[in-house]
This record gives structure tokens, C-alpha cells and sequence, in this order.
């Protein structure tokens, strides 16, 4: 009894470029078609590319993950030595009040800063989707060359508008050197 093997998954659709101007256009094309979940792959960083592959106004989510890791860290050092000085270790000295918050003020904004840096470290790294030793892009062909003189646009498949035959027809119509299957 012989046992086909699966079919290769699709990663997506790739589409080949020779000019950073023409893949920054195909990126605004294929956002303003509807595409979604897409990426562009450059020997060097572009703003009209990242305008077109993101818009005007791109959102990030690590200034909230900031933000948040600054609270907690603020919240944890203030309560940690009111507790401390408050609670566990009450000492009365000379009529001073014991919770004194002044006296936590320094340690309150170190641990702000602390947390609020580290938490936009671990943002950064998880929202990117590292570590990830190995992307399916890396299978398609000539990708090599986007890290010298070549420039590509991949939508992938989980794009709610991908369709096999109207995304190729699309990147098609773009006029890249060459579109090709990624597989997963």
C-alpha cells in the first residue's frame, strides 16, 4: 500500500522587484486591494516602503507594553516598601510616620524605569516573532539576493483575500521581474 505524501503547504505568493520605488508602489497597490497580511524584504530599510506596506499612520503595540510594565514596576516598588516599612518591619523611630511615601519616591522611579525597559525589550522581541531560527520565506527562489540587490513582496496566504489565482494575477499585474509559490 503506497502513502502519498501531503501536498506542500503555501506560505504565500512572492513577487520579485528591481527597484526599491517599484516594490514601495507594489506595497501601496496591494494594501489599497485589500491585502492584509503581507511583507516586503529589502537589502536596506525604506520609508516609502514601510508607508506603503503600512500606511500613514502605522500602530505599534510597544509603547502600551511600555506603559504597562512602567505601572506595574512603579506599583511593585512603591507597595514593596510600604509593606516593608509599614507592615513587616513596623519601627517607630523618633514619631516618624510609616508610611512615608517620600522616602519611596526614589526607589518607586527606578523600578518604573526598570520594568518599563525591560518590558519593551520582551515587547519588541515577542511582537517581531523571535526567536525564529527558521521562516518559510527563505524557501523561495532567489531570496537570497534581498540581502544584495533585489527587493520582494510576499502576501501570505492567511490573508483573508488570498486567492491563489487572483493574488498571482495581482502581483502579476504589478510588473515584477518573476512570482512565485512559498512553500511553508
Amino acid at each position: 500500500m503506497f502513502i502519498e505524501p501531503d501536498p506542500p503547504k503555501i506560505y504565500g505568493m512572492i513577487a520579485e522587484f528591481d527597484h526599491v520605488d517599484t516594490v514601495a508602489a507594489a506595497a501601496t497597490r496591494a494594501r489599497e486591494a485589500g491585502y492584509t497580511k503581507m511583507d516586503a524584504y529589502s537589502p536596506y530599510p525604506n520609508e516609502e516602503l514601510i508607508e506603503g506596506l503600512l500606511g500613514e499612520d502605522p500602530k505599534s503595540k510597544v509603547p502600551l507594553a511600555v506603559l504597562c510594565g512602567g505601572t506595574l514596576g512603579g506599583l511593585t516598588g512603591f507597595f514593596l516598601q510600604y509593606i516593608t516599612a509599614a507592615h513587616l518591619y513596623a519601627l517607630n523611630i523618633g514619631g516618624r510616620p510609616l508610611n512615608s511615601w517620600v522616602a519611596f519616591i526614589p526607589v518607586t522611579f527606578e523600578m518604573t524605569i526598570l520594568f518599563s525597559a525591560l518590558s519593551a525589550v520582551v515587547g519588541m522581541i515577542l511582537l517581531n516573532g523571535l526567536p525564529r531560527p527558521h521562516h518559510p520565506i527563505f524557501n523561495a527562489k532567489n531570496f537570497e539576493r534581498a540581502t544584495q540587490d533585489r527587493f520582494f513582496l510576499c502576501i501570505e496566504s492567511s490573508d483573508p483575500k488570498y486567492d491563489e489565482g487572483e493574488t498571482k494575477a495581482f502581483l502579476q499585474s504589478l510588473n515584477p521581474n518573476e512570482v512565485s509559490e512559498v512553500e511553508s
